[in-house]
């Protein structure tokens, strides 16, 4: 079995089996032998365990855990019973640790570049036809809502940022791949476990809460949008998503609309208050405001609105604002 083989075989775990790009990309990061014990990690396996599978000496497989895990491969199932190890498991988990790697060459920043714009949008469709529910939610800017609106728990990001146990904070992966806009990097909050593991690493550092809370009006300020996990608990991570290097986007510029949905909430134009200033045209990523021909004031497309809510955040007439518009069940299940 040749080395290549190998490594197209790990494509195949993370569902990417077709993809030279992916395999080149494994090839980049490990040689043969540690290819092996990663096939090799799942289940998830102890150090003998792996070494029974593979054929691999346990004393060479105790040198690859830490190099594997913090190239962002290798991940770690810390039990009473003892550590077990298991292999990266999807495309974008591989994506944002792997990019993370703090001495990252830019020839495998620029592999993943590469598949982002070559392949991942494919690959996003095929998880959307899987899933049974999308992954991500948008969540809306910490902002004024209109006083009818419940803001529920999952909705208030202030409370789940008070709820959690560990805060840390590490760089966007995706801007780290591409950056082209320029937007702020170290703004990717990672929540309890993911915290943990961050930190473990050292791909990021802690995060106070109220460090978190200005973080995020920066972000908003910056025009960059809160996703998070589609969950009520508090989620593993907050994204503050640019819009062109983000990997969130494509799945909604494409019609698809299922790996993220949008908030419960909707912006709406008071058109006696609106001015016709147009800065809300440029904060939108997803095309949902135009002018109105007839009055020259702002519109709101519900079809493309996303709820968001970083429309809301500089204009200078206060004329817009976020309706609940989705019942309380729509996101998360």
């Amino acid at each position: 079995m040749n080395d290549q083989s190998y490594y197209q075989q790990l494509a195949e775990t993370i569902g990417a089996g077709e993809s030279e790009i992916i395999a080149t990309i494994f090839k980049e990061l490990i040689d043969e032998k540690e290819a092996r014990v990663l096939l090799a990690a799942a289940p998830p396996a102890t150090i003998k365990e792996l070494a029974e599978k593979t054929g691999v000496d346990t004393s060479e497989i105790e040198a690859m855990i830490d190099p594997l895990f913090n190239k962002g491969l290798l991940f770690k199932s810390k039990k009473a019973e003892g550590t077990k190890y298991y292999r990266v498991r999807t495309v974008p988990q591989m994506h944002d640790s792997t990019a993370l790697i703090p001495d990252a060459s830019r020839d495998l920043l620029d592999l993943w570049k590469e598949y982002m714009a070559q392949e991942w949008p494919q690959y996003m469709g095929k998880i959307e036809s899987l899933i049974p529910q999308p992954v991500m939610r948008v969540i809306p800017v910490n902002v004024s809502i209109e006083a009818k609106a419940q803001i529920l728990a999952f909705d208030d990001i202030k409370n789940i940022i008070s709820n959690a146990r560990n805060l840390a904070v590490t760089k966007c992966s995706c801007r780290v791949i591409d950056g082209a806009c320029g937007k702020p990097l170290e703004v990717c909050m990672q929540f309890d476990k993911a915290a943990d593991y961050a930190i473990e690493r050292g791909t990021g550092r802690k995060l106070e809460k109220n460090e978190a809370i200005e973080m995020l009006k920066m972000c908003e300020e910056e025009g960059l949008v809160h996703v998070g996990d589609n969950k009520r608990s508090v989620g593993h991570v907050i994204c503050n998503c640019c819009s062109d290097c983000c990997m969130t986007w494509p799945s909604v510029r494409g019609g698809l609309g299922k790996f993220v949905v949008p908030s419960r909430f909707q912006a709406v134009v008071d058109s006696e208050l609106c001015s016709g200033c147009e800065t809300c045209l440029d904060r939108c990523y997803f095309e949902a405001i135009s002018m109105d021909a007839d009055d020259d004031t702002a519109f709101v497309d519900s079809e493309k609105c996303m709820g968001c809510g970083l429309c809301l955040v500089t204009c200078p007439d206060e004329a817009l604002s976020l309706n609940e518009v989705r019942p309380e069940d729509f996101v998360p299940v």
